[in-house]
């Protein structure tokens, strides 16, 4: 992939600097050329051959995250369930709230 990358640059490269350096050219033209034909799609074509790979290493990060939560699920599942409250020190202390039975 990078090969056909730098073959592409090095002719959009010859392109600019034969537009530059031509009678009728323009460095501004040269410019415009290097952009337009050689850098926005090159650009474009990397980022969309490049997709395949971003969603392999997007879901092998998934499977490893969903493998920690399963670890850490089955080593957590030895403790009893609290509930997920928190106790206050009038119940760790054995005394019941106001309106309520021990």
């Amino acid at each position: 992939m990078y090969l056909v990358v730098i073959a592409w640059m090095y002719v959009v490269l010859m392109m600019a600097v034969a537009e530059a350096t031509n009678a009728n050219g323009t460095v501004l033209g040269a410019i415009v050329t290097f952009f337009l034909y050689g850098l926005m799609p090159l650009a474009l074509v990397v980022y969309l051959m490049g997709t395949p790979q971003r969603r392999r290493r997007i879901k092998a990060r998934e499977a490893e995250e969903h493998a920690a939560a399963m670890a850490a699920r089955l080593a957590g599942s030895t403790q009893p369930d609290t509930g997920g409250h928190a106790t206050t020190a009038t119940e760790s202390a054995g005394i019941a709230a106001v309106g309520k039975e021990p």
